[in-house]
């Protein structure tokens, strides 16, 4: 611990160019002077009193130097960089402290020329115990461990996504490039890398009759694949645009197997970093909700009901906006547990899963037990709940889940039922009686035919 006593307050007031008193160590000498110095026996105690003074704490060494020195002075102000330091101090020692762009100011001067202030360290030890003391600093703040690097997992994943954008994008062009000399083949070999691997073999479709792809086809499909080569409706090709497809096939081939390298290794480090949560969600799932939140302390400090939505941000703030239906899922939607659901129960399971995933993710973060056994556990029981749902058992769900829920006694009621002979006419059914306007219509019609016979009588 250092402590300073200011010579020159006038000076200090002009914060702006307080910097060019501390130029040389002579300049710095009439500024402040050397009051007290101890130093530290280890790197363990100074660690430790570091420690305490970045989380804003009073350490019992420092407590006792301020008890000491300063108290016999206690008209004097305290000049302190942390202003919550400041306020413990003040509250425990009654001890009147300053904190100000004044006070940075000097305190970064007395960093530049300490070395000038303080007599008797050479230059070289001062930095060797600067740097270890950073070191163990930066190791205590970061909880550094090799193992719990999470950085490599969120790189890992945003690498594997954009290979595989890249991938599709040259997959696709090959297939369109090549489908101009040879259209069949695309729709006889439908997997991508076995296609590249194909086209890169033989080239030319002239070549394929006296080609043996048995290496990368399986006979029914080689045999299928010569016989379309002879009666192609493609277009003739140089053999520079040959050249250049195979050369196109040849980078689809080795991203995809770096692809394959990539994604065993991001396996391998999340069962090393996040065993529970990989069992739970699996490597990839896990992986994209660890780069989604930053990092897995970050994860672990998310709800379950943040986890449940992790990745649909933008759906849920337009669904609050329209007010609408809020969505159910978002990168968890992906698990395998969510996606072997039916459509109804997709939301409680996910809801289930969050949960399960928020415990495991901080076991994984905070816990010192590396084992998966607590994931093992906890995805038994949604694949239970899940079953459940799936046959709608009678079984209940909370308790033992041994105990038979209680049904009402069944009562056979039947409904005696008559035959309706009317079924059985084909006539229709019309009225018998008919109605007085169409009786008098008839009439009338009777009664001028009556008339006109009579005219035509008396005419002739």
């Amino acid at each position: 611990f250092l402590l300073l006593q200011v010579l020159n307050e006038k000076k200090l007031q002009e914060v702006d160019s307080l910097w060019k008193e501390f130029e040389t160590p002579e300049k710095a000498n009439k500024i402040v002077k050397l009051k007290h110095f101890e130093k530290f026996q280890d790197t363990t105690e100074a660690l430790a009193a570091s420690t305490a003074l970045v989380e804003g704490k009073l350490s019992k060494n420092l407590k006792k130097i301020l008890k000491k020195i300063v108290a016999k002075d206690a008209h004097e102000q305290l000049a302190v960089a942390d202003a919550k330091l400041g306020g413990v101090i003040k509250d425990k020692l009654n001890l009147s402290c300053i904190h100000s762009p004044m006070v940075t100011e000097l305190m970064r001067g007395i960093r530049s020329q300490i070395e000038g202030l303080i007599t008797g360290l050479p230059s070289r030890e001062m930095a060797a115990m600067c740097l270890g003391l950073a070191h163990s600093l930066s190791r205590y703040k970061l909880k550094f461990s090799p193992d719990k690097v999470d950085t490599m997992i969120i790189q890992a994943i945003s690498l594997l996504d954009d290979l595989d954008k890249e991938l599709n994008n040259y997959i696709m062009r090959c297939r369109e490039w090549y489908g101009w000399h040879f259209p069949e083949l695309g729709k006889i070999i439908t997997d991508n890398l076995t296609y590249c691997k194909c086209v890169r073999k033989v080239g030319d479709r002239s070549n394929f009759a006296a080609s043996d792809v048995s290496d990368i086809l399986p006979e029914e499909i080689e045999q299928d694949v010569k016989a379309a080569a002879e009666i192609s409706m493609g277009t003739e090709v140089s053999e520079e645009d040959i050249n250049n497809i195979i050369h196109l096939c040849d980078q689809v081939i080795e991203i995809s197997e770096y692809r394959t390298q990539l994604y065993d290794y991001l396996k391998n480090r999340m069962m090393a970093i996040a065993p529970n949560l990989t069992i739970m969600v699996g490597e990839l799932v896990g992986a994209r909700l660890i780069a989604h939140a930053g990092s897995l302390l970050n994860l672990a400090k998310h709800p379950a009901s943040t986890v449940q939505l992790l990745g649909a941000e933008k759906a849920l703030f337009r669904a609050l906006k329209t007010k609408r239906d809020t969505p159910k899922f978002g990168l968890i939607y992906h698990a395998s547990l969510v996606g072997q659901t039916n459509t109804k129960n997709k939301g409680k399971i996910s809801r289930m899963l969050a949960a399960k995933t928020a415990l495991t993710v901080r076991y994984d973060a905070l816990g010192e037990n590396t084992s998966a056994e607590m994931g093992a556990e906890n995805r038994l029981k949604v694949e239970t709940r899940l079953r459940l749902l799936e046959e709608r058992g009678i079984r209940r769900i909370s308790g033992t889940g041994k105990a038979l829920a209680k049904t009402d006694k069944y009562q056979n009621k039947s409904e005696v039922k008559i035959f309706d002979p009317s079924g059985d006419s084909t006539l229709p059914a019309v009225s018998k009686k008919r109605k007085i306007q169409e009786v008098e219509e008839q009439d009338t019609e009777v009664a001028v035919k009556a008339k006109k016979f009579k005219a035509e009588m008396k005419g002739e």
